[in-house]
């Protein structure tokens, strides 16, 4: 397994994978030493995700390869579907997996998603439009949607 850690916007950022594809990219919550050399396996990913935060990209074409059970696998699928710029509600992405009633399974699954922002869990807030629990953190998780909203708002302060 190869790994490295890159400075996003975000935080320090650590990118696990190998042959067989990426299969964990993590937000840090201390400051690390980036990486001087990324290992070639991991090149696509890190420059796909700078692109993502410079805004020049709105869709990931990588080889991934998360670990988790097969519905979990099943969810972070379903996740890929959401648009750029676009959020849905755990009740209707419940209800794009078939089963309303799972809303709890499926926000769990969420939340256990590995591949931070390739995967993109932070498109998905409560029914009433509020954001709700990200690995990440809430104000991370603005970040993202922010970043990726159509309608770019300007700080007052």
């Amino acid at each position: 397994m190869e790994a490295c850690i890159i400075n996003s916007p975000l935080g320090y950022t650590k990118i696990l994978g190998d042959a067989d594809g990426v299969c964990s990219v993590t937000v840090l919550n201390s400051e690390e030493k980036v990486t001087d050399i990324i290992p070639e396996v991991l090149e696509d990913c890190v420059i796909q995700l700078n692109e993502y935060f410079e805004g020049t990209r709105k869709q990931f074409s990588l080889k991934l390869n998360p670990q988790g059970t097969d519905f979990q696998k099943k969810v972070w699928k379903q996740l890929e579907q959401i648009p750029y710029g676009k959020s849905i509600s755990y009740l209707e992405l419940s209800k794009q997996l078939g089963d309303a009633k799972a809303i709890r399974a499926v926000a769990n699954a969420n939340g256990k998603n590995p591949l931070w922002i390739i995967i993109p869990c932070h498109r998905v807030i409560g029914t009433d439009g509020s954001l709700t629990g990200y690995a990440g953190g809430l104000h991370r998780k603005q970040w993202l949607l922010n970043h990726e909203s159509p309608f770019k708002q300007q700080s007052l302060f």
